[in-house]
């Protein structure tokens, strides 16, 4: 599978910044019909990341991101082979990684991307295995 991110993120990334308000991220998410914000700072990097999940808990609508947002933002190059980011996907239990260009947020991948490589039939998991044809004996 040699699949680049690039090729499968979406462009058009949805970011916000950690002096938005928790109602404003909410909008976004509804009007885009996404369910994760990349955090940027002033220069486009990635500080954080808002979930539909973040926004679950009774907040108060005006409050900063910044307190709710997770600070920890995994982050794949566009350059990257796919395999790198579903592995990251699967290894920090998340459905979204960010992709980055020198440091910029240029996209952002999510689990549901991953699925066009199998739905393309562009995965082609490897055979399994040959079964061992020796008997097994039992000592007894």
């Amino acid at each position: 599978m040699n699949t680049k991110v690039a090729e499968l993120m979406s462009k058009a990334v949805v970011t916000a910044e950690p002096h938005h308000s928790v109602e404003h991220v909410r909008k976004l998410l509804d009007r885009n019909a996404i369910s994760s914000v990349p955090v940027v700072d002033s220069e486009g990097r990635p500080v954080g990341i808002v979930s539909v999940t973040d926004l679950a808990y009774d907040l108060k609508a005006g409050s900063a991101i910044s307190t709710i947002m997770t600070k920890k933002v995994y982050v794949v190059p566009k350059y990257e082979d796919t395999s790198i980011a579903a592995r990251v996907m699967r290894n920090h239990k998340i459905h979204h990684v960010v992709v980055t260009h020198e440091k910029e947020v240029v996209g952002i991948l999510s689990a549901f991307d991953l699925l066009k490589l199998v739905e393309d039939h562009r995965y082609v998991a490897k055979n399994p295995p040959p079964t061992s044809r020796r008997k097994s004996t039992k000592r007894h």
